[in-house]
């Protein structure tokens, strides 16, 4: 699904993390609406989006994106990405990094999996192949936001579950196996030649702080938010925080 309006020169393209989609961003989005072209894309086999899927990589997602903004008329943008997404947004600053006014990692990471990450992510694999998406769903998602966050929150984390429960299971799969396979893009950040934002959670178990104090130094221009209590799903634990950073960032960009 994509959201976008008049100002023509000063998107913001926001991607989605692994069994979620554009409904994570819309409600998030929307008060940045009147400042930016805001762009919310469904990464290939998660929401709206889930035709065919042959070649499944971080790579074909960043060549996915492309071509939508392409399609669009978008010559440069801000590219944000959450979890999976900044993973997808990584494999485009490689390729496309021309592209790019800036990048934002949202509980994202420039890092391969460890081994022991891996081999996680092959066990998630067998147990889904196994007990199918729902079962595996009804695990995944409440981990995810910082325990005290849980039952306030309640409906975000209901709403998530139902998203990955309408997911094929061949995305599920093939996203598990793509996120596992991804090289290190260190170097990347290190080269990149916009500015970039970094947005950890303190108590994010998929992203730990050591992992994000390794790579937030690397980008010759940075910006840094660390939240406390907060888990992996900023744009619901810390709404107002995240986007307040994220608008601050595309007004030093865009002026």
């Amino acid at each position: 699904m994509i959201k976008t309006h008049s100002h023509a020169n000063d998107a913001l393209v926001f991607l989605h993390g692994f069994c979620e989609s554009t409904k994570v961003w819309e409600k998030f989005a929307k008060p940045l609406e009147h400042k930016f072209r805001i762009i919310l894309l469904d990464l290939p086999g998660f929401g709206q989006n889930t035709q065919n899927i042959h070649d499944y990589s971080m790579e074909s997602m960043a060549g996915y994106v492309k071509q939508q903004l392409d399609e669009m008329g978008v010559k440069k943008c801000v590219l944000i990405g959450h979890s999976m997404g900044g993973y997808v947004s990584m494999a485009f600053a490689e390729k496309y990094g021309n592209m790019l006014n800036g990048l934002c990692l949202f509980h994202s990471s420039a890092l391969p999996d460890t081994p022991e990450k891996k081999e996680n992510r092959n066990k998630t694999i067998e147990f889904v192949e196994k007990h199918g998406v729902a079962t595996f769903m009804e695990s995944f998602v409440e981990p995810l936001f910082y325990a005290d966050n849980r039952k306030k929150l309640r409906q975000e984390i209901e709403m998530m579950v139902q998203i990955g429960k309408d997911t094929p299971k061949e995305s599920i799969t093939a996203g598990l196996a793509a996120m596992r396979d991804r090289p290190d893009r260190t170097e990347v950040l290190q080269k990149l030649k916009c500015p970039v934002l970094f947005i950890f959670g303190k108590d994010d178990g998929a992203v730990p702080l050591e992992k994000a104090l390794e790579q937030c130094y690397l980008p010759d221009n940075s910006m840094v938010n660390f939240l406390a209590k907060t888990g992996h799903m900023g744009m619901f634990e810390r709404p107002y925080e995240t986007r307040k950073a994220i608008e601050k960032f595309a007004e030093t960009i865009y002026g």
